[in-house]
Order: structure tokens, then sequence, then C-alpha cells
């Protein structure tokens, strides 16, 4: 693992790992408070892992340094996308799934969860798992890489529930975006429950509640 992580259980054998992934800016511990909120005692309890993304320039905010799990090369209308920076991420989050496996979390208890940048790379990763997933939850992105999921995505994670969720408002991710992403992903076969908010680029605590219920709902037994 080359990625520092914050951790937080709620039981001291949890029954789901949660790994949460910021997005553009901030660091893991961005969405602590959040993930206090869900409550998963029906599942056993849960372990949070909250990594910080690498260091590094953003070509988009004048090559300022910050934690970003990839490079951002122009507006959003332009679409260009920092394939190499993507990738090197999804390793970076695969070891972070390993890990939890090798701690003893089936890989079907897992979810990935991310905000932003986060839930770009929850949907790049997670479409490409060698192994079944518990969920994949992306708030206020898109699907990266978009051209190239259908010859790269795993068997394994087809039937993975997927949540989005996205602001109506949002000025950074235009919701168009969020759902031209989610349109791509049904007209492939993932099941994606989508939900949308009078939000901007944000969480609130509706779409909370909201994913609460469906964590309970997804994981009420062991993915198999």
């Amino acid at each position: 693992m080359t990625l520092e992580c914050i951790e937080m259980q709620t039981t001291p054998n949890p029954g789901v790992s949660l790994i949460v992934l910021h997005g553009l800016g901030a660091d893991g511990n961005d969405f602590v408070p959040i993930a206090q909120e869900l409550e998963l005692s029906a599942l056993g309890g849960a372990r949070f892992v909250f990594p910080h993304a690498p260091m590094r320039p953003v070509t988009l905010n004048g090559g300022f340094v910050m934690r970003a799990w990839y490079d951002i090369l122009g507006t959003p209308q332009a679409r260009q996308e920092d394939e190499a920076g993507l990738r090197q991420s999804q390793a970076e989050i695969e070891a972070l799934i390993a890990n939890e496996v090798a701690r003893g979390m089936p890989a079907g208890r897992i979810v990935l969860m991310g905000f932003s940048q986060g839930c770009a790379m929850t949907l790049m990763t997670g479409l490409r798992h060698t192994e079944r997933l518990g969920a994949l939850v992306g708030l206020s992105g898109y699907l990266p890489l978009a051209t190239s999921i259908a010859a790269e995505r795993s068997d394994a994670n087809a039937l993975v529930p997927i949540f989005m969720a996205h602001g109506q408002a949002d000025p950074m991710i235009g919701i168009d975006r969020a759902v031209a992403s989610r349109d791509a992903l049904r007209a492939m076969g993932y099941a994606v429950d989508w939900h949308d908010y009078p939000m901007e680029h944000s969480v609130c605590m509706e779409e909370i509640a909201d994913l609460n219920r469906w964590l309970l709902r997804v994981l009420g037994a062991p993915a198999g």
C-alpha cells in the first residue's frame, strides 16, 4: 500500500468495508462526518477507509499542487483526460481493496464510494475489478475513460449494484455529464440507482439517508 489512510470502525469485527474516496483538493478527512451519519449496524457494523490522494500539480488550477486522484487537463467541455493518472490511482485503489481482503473481508462485502474525482475513481476501478464487489457509490461525478470501459470491464462486476447521485445545480460537473454517464452504464446492462437533489457540488442529508437505505438493501446478505 502506498496511500496514507484514515480508518474508523463502528464495531470490532465489521461486516462490511467502505473505501471512501474524496474529491479534488480535499483529503481523507473530508468524508469522515458523512460516514458518521451512516447507520450500518444491521450489516454487522462497518470499517471505513479514507485514503488521501497523492499530491500532484493540477493543470486547470495553474499547476498548483494539491491532492488529486488525477490531473485535470482542461475544462469539462474539452473532455481531455489524464489517462496515466487515472490508471495509476486505479492501481493504488486496487491495493486498498486487496488489503481489505487480506484482513479477512470478502470482496463481496467491500464498497467503493467516492465524491467528484473520487466518484470517477470508484467507477474507473470498480467496473474493472476482477472480483465481485459489494457495491459502488458515485456521488457528484462521472464515468472516466468512457470509451474504453466496454472493452476493459470485468465480468465479475457486471451485476454490481451502483448508486449514483448528483446536484441539479452543480456548477463544477454539470448534471448532464452525470446523466450521460448513468445512461452509458445502463446501456451496458449495469443496475444504476439514480438520485438527484436541489443542491450544487455538495452532499445533502436526504442523499445520505437514501444511500443508507440503499446500502442496507443491497448488502443485506453477502454478495455471491
